[in-house]
């Protein structure tokens, strides 16, 4: 994991409400979706209105959770794919494993001093 990549994470998790948002998807069974209004939709499990319910209270996408979503996106830490109208949003696993290697190793100390 460069540096780079791992400000991104530090700036992304850096939000209380992205740390949430991030608990919120690694609990769920499986991705979530969301319309391109911001309308909730039944998928397979969760819905994207759960997010915004824990978040906002709403049930539909505001423009606060979207920039969240985003800037998730951007950091690596989730997908987001459209599937026909929807969003759908899970975590990515693959990142994560990596994050956990990386402090995993960093515990153990590097023995440089």
């Amino acid at each position: 994991m460069d540096h780079e990549e791992l400000a991104a994470i530090g700036h992304a998790l850096g939000d209380p409400t992205r740390a949430h948002i991030l608990q919120f998807l690694l609990g769920c069974c499986c991705p979530v979706g969301v319309t391109e209004d911001g309308a909730v939709a039944r998928m397979e499990g969760a819905t994207a209105g759960q997010i915004c319910c824990h978040v906002t209270g709403d049930e539909h996408i505001n423009t606060r959770v979207s920039f969240h979503l985003k800037m998730l996106r951007k950091s690596g830490l989730i997908h987001v794919e459209r599937r026909g109208k929807f969003s759908v949003c899970s975590p990515n696993r693959d990142l994560l494993s990596k994050l956990a290697e990386f402090f995993e190793r960093a515990s153990e100390g590097s023995g440089c001093c």
